[in-house]
């Protein structure tokens, strides 16, 4: 294994760490939000087995982090993310829709390309169990969607799911790519080459996340405006 590639595999680990844990935050938070509105719904105790999910995640990325010489931090912020004005019913479909139907979706498709390669033993066991939690996080909430769309309109947030794909995804992910993010050696350690998570998330929006708003009623042309302007960027 080249030092290059050492470090980047460090790197994206040691993120995603931060990722689950700042995940974890954020599901517990929702779950207690939904359940001070909703006390039928069973969506807070998914949100609450899935954030105890995204605390287990988070040892496991900090832990492959160090494997390749790079230290994971512990902190994280969980930061409401949703606009301003929104009531808290609504901020809470938000950030659902931007965390699950969106965020984890698109992370378990990226999982499973990995899991398509040649990983490394322990990085494949380490993808194996955070895909298999994935799944289940994703659908928990397209279920909160559903549950909402049943009790009113939720068209609203088509002028939002732009906001929400800015926030998984830096714009750099459509910028030109130097040799070193283009390394498939990459893979072995269980990170994608660039162009190929470039490709990933496209592919997923479009096969997957939009049809799936759209059945809810959530028009997806600002999205794919959105996608489009980067595309040509």
């Amino acid at each position: 294994m080249s030092e290059a590639l050492r470090r980047r595999a460090g790197e994206a680990w040691a993120f995603r760490a931060r990722v689950e844990h700042e995940a974890a935050l954020r599901f517990a938070r929702l779950a207690e939000a939904i359940a001070g509105f909703d006390a039928e719904s069973p969506i807070p105790a998914l949100l609450r087995r899935a954030a105890d999910d995204e605390r287990r995640h988070e040892d496991l990325c900090a832990d492959l982090a160090q494997q390749y010489g790079h230290a994971a931090s512990r902190e994280g912020e969980d930061g409401a993310i949703a606009p301003a004005g929104l009531d808290r019913r609504s901020a809470a479909l938000y950030e659902m829709v931007a965390a699950c139907c969106i965020t984890e979706t698109e992370s378990m498709a990226t999982l499973a390309s990995l899991l398509e390669g040649p990983a490394d033993p322990t990085v494949e066991k380490v993808l194996r169990e955070i895909a298999r939690d994935e799944v289940a996080h994703g659908r928990m909430g397209w279920a909160h969607l559903a549950r909402e769309a049943a009790r009113s309109d939720v068209g609203f947030l088509s002028r939002w799911i732009p906001s929400m794909l800015s926030g998984t995804v830096g714009d750099d992910l459509f910028s030109a790519v130097d040799e070193e993010l283009e390394a498939s050696g990459l893979l072995r350690l269980g990170v994608l080459p660039h162009s190929m998570k470039r490709r990933i998330f496209v592919g997923t929006l479009d096969g997957v996340v939009l049809p799936g708003l759209e059945k809810f009623g959530v028009d997806p042309e600002p999205a794919r405006a959105w996608l489009a302007a980067r595309r040509a960027g």
